[in-house]
């Protein structure tokens, strides 16, 4: 059993700078205390994200990490140029020596697709063209390839990955179709959500991956060669009352934050219909809801120690990735949450 960190850095109510500071500061902990890998999202236009630029931030998180490795969790692929990234992300996999990891998707918002001009409706297809492109520029000395949207000609492609062929691919999903294409391609995958619904994703990427023969870029730190996780807010405290003080408040601001973009559409009286459903995200308003639905894990460290048994167990993951710093949360409870897990709760459930 692995853990990893995964990361939004919200909009707080500190100026940018000292978030980002502090964030490093908790990655360089983190780094030291063990984790496996840091993920970052990939958001625009929205309080939710405040490094909507991933391989900038990921450049600085290089320099202060050694062995963690990491990567965005997703590159919203409609948003870039195939070979463009593929440079960028060769830039990133020697800058941290190897540690870097692909986590590519179609992006989840209709908000933020439209916002840069691309219909929400067309980005799974430009997805899977930007995605057979970019595998083959990261891949190839010589860029040749042709799509409806991407056409590239004897194009030389000088810098390539450090790890070869290239850094494993991964992919995040809170729907079925998605999940399956992840285990058809061989991908690592991700899910979130409550926990039913994540079930079903997991079931549906591992039954795909087995029809397949296994990861296409296989990693012997996880069981069967594929990371299988999920994404959830872990906050750990002396008592429960503690680690409730930390978790609801933040929460609620996460909460806010990731609703944002569908409240305002909502006050500018935007007519596109359930928003919500296509935001497709998970929307326990509460507290109590979260701790119910899974999505949080929040108490003493036996008590999330258990949480966690249970969820793996119910899931059959091999990888908990954590999002201990989120919300408006200060940088002292995040660091005391993190150190208290590393060391209080990790080193008994890595035989899972």
């Amino acid at each position: 059993m692995k853990f990893g960190i995964f990361d939004h850095i919200e909009r707080a109510d500190r100026p940018l700078a000292v978030t980002f500071k502090e964030r490093l500061a908790f990655l360089r902990a983190a780094d030291a205390a063990g984790y496996w890998g840091y993920h970052v999202a990939e958001h625009h236009a929205s309080p939710l994200n405040s490094a909507p630029v991933p391989g900038v931030w990921l450049g600085a998180v290089a320099q202060v990490t050694k062995n963690l490795r990491f990567g965005p969790l997703v590159y919203l692929l409609p948003l870039y140029s195939p070979l463009r990234l593929a440079e960028e992300i060769s830039m990133l996999d020697h800058l941290s020596e190897g540690r870097f990891e692909i986590g590519v998707g179609r992006g989840v918002s209709p908000f933020e697709m439209g916002f840069h001009n691309v219909d929400h409706d067309k980005s799974r297809d430009i997805f899977m063209e930007a995605y057979d492109c970019l595998a083959k520029a990261l891949t190839s000395d010589t860029l040749d390839f042709k799509s409806e949207r991407y056409q590239y000609t004897d194009v030389p492609v000088p810098l390539r990955p450090l790890q070869q062929p290239c850094p494993a691919f991964w992919y995040a999903s809170s729907n079925t179709v998605g999940s399956t294409w992840a285990g058809e391609q061989g991908m690592h995958f991700v899910s979130n959500g409550p926990t039913p619904r994540a079930k079903v994703n997991i079931d549906a990427y591992r039954e795909a991956l087995a029809k397949r023969g296994g990861a296409a870029r296989p990693k012997a730190d996880f069981k069967g060669g594929a990371a299988i996780g999920v994404s959830r807010q872990v906050v750990v405290a002396d008592t429960e009352a503690e680690a409730r003080r930390v978790a609801e408040p933040n929460n609620k601001r996460h909460h806010a934050n990731l609703t944002w973009l569908i409240q305002r559409a909502k006050q500018r009286g935007d007519s596109a219909a359930n928003l919500a459903a296509r935001l497709n995200v998970p929307l326990a308003a509460s507290y109590e809801d979260a701790l119910m639905d899974g999505t949080l894990i929040a108490g003493t460290p036996s008590q999330v120690r258990e949480e966690i048994e249970r969820q793996v167990d119910a899931l059959g993951i091999n990888y908990l990735i954590t999002y201990p710093f989120f919300g408006d949360m200060a940088y002292s409870d995040a660091m005391n949450s993190m150190r208290m897990f590393s060391t209080e709760v990790m080193p008994k459930l890595r035989g899972l």
